[in-house]
């Protein structure tokens, strides 16, 4: 056990930005498992086909890594310091900045990096939303907070504008104490707000009715029966946690790559609508908003205004 590194590793991952670093054994998640079969067996996935791929890797993190000991859960603060004007078009605060895969990986490997210089030579790789790994699993059993109503790990400290992150490693850490207090009470603000009555009982989100999934995973149309139900979003959707009550405790980011872009914010519905294949590229060349291309920006923005 390595358990003096365990506090370096946590003051390194402060020092790169990351709000939260706990660590967990690393083993199979026989809970997840199941509930996960079940969510796949009720096409809940919608066309998220991926999601079907690599089960036994999903809920095993040792079949990622040889000789996996450790999963390292790191928590990264996406709030802004500024929000979009409300009388238009709205994209999902994640995408304000610059993309935070490319951000966040490269700090990742960075504490991998520090953790080869520190032990040696040690078997690890990095996840930021990027394989088959159940993040929010891992963040509640390394102490990072509970899984709400709406599917998104809430921390006590600073609510649920986060990204999750992983590194999976051959070294055995002090483990933290998982999380197992659930602080969401009888509160439904989510499940109220949701537009598309997505949020299911037992913080089981159907992810096939999800905004998000309309306007950045669906390729084809977004089936007419969903007109009117999108409440100007065109690409995410922050409905069910802009209401969360643990997120008065949200505080701005200070990572300058995710500062937000300000033609984003200040856009007019009218500017949404007349931007050119030229322009996206230019304006969202190093934005999540990518994901989408120009084409699937255009579905959802006609979708709405039509």
């Amino acid at each position: 056990m390595h358990n003096a590194n365990a506090q370096q590793l946590k003051e390194q991952a402060r020092n790169l930005g990351f709000s939260f670093c706990g660590i967990s054994k690393a083993t199979e998640l026989t809970d997840d498992a199941r509930r996960l079969e079940n969510w796949l067996n009720a096409n809940r996935n919608g066309q998220m086909r991926y999601m079907e791929n690599y089960f036994d890797i999903r809920i095993d993190p040792r079949k990622l890594v040889d000789n996996a000991k450790s999963v390292i859960t790191l928590l990264f603060n996406y709030f802004p310091e500024k929000m979009q004007r409300t009388d238009t078009y709205q994209v999902s605060k994640y995408a304000y900045g610059n993309d935070y895969h490319e951000v966040i990986k490269h700090k990742l490997h960075e504490l991998l990096q520090f953790l080869r210089n520190e032990i040696g030579d040690i078997n690890g790789r990095c996840f930021v939303d990027s394989a088959p790994i159940l993040e929010r699993s891992w963040a509640q059993k390394s102490g990072a907070g509970w899984v709400g109503k709406n599917g998104n790990l809430i921390t006590k400290q600073h609510g649920s504008f986060f990204f999750l992150a992983e590194i999976v490693c051959d070294v055995a850490f002090e483990y933290d104490t998982p999380f197992s207090k659930d602080y969401c009470g009888t509160c439904k603000a989510c499940v109220d707000a949701c537009p598309t009555q997505a949020i299911m009982p037992n913080k089981e989100i159907d992810g096939s009715k999800c905004i998000s999934y309309f306007t950045i995973e669906l390729k084809d149309a977004i089936p007419q029966n969903m007109k009117g139900q999108f409440q100007d979003w065109i690409f995410g959707c922050d409905a069910c946690q802009d209401v969360c009550p643990w997120n008065r405790f949200s505080s701005p980011n200070i990572e300058p790559k995710f500062k937000p872009n300000e033609e984003l914010l200040n856009y007019s519905k009218v500017e949404w609508e007349e931007i050119t294949a030229e322009v996206f590229q230019k304006v969202f060349r190093k934005s999540a908003i990518n994901r989408t291309k120009y084409d699937g920006l255009m579905r959802n923005i006609k979708f709405i205004a039509s």
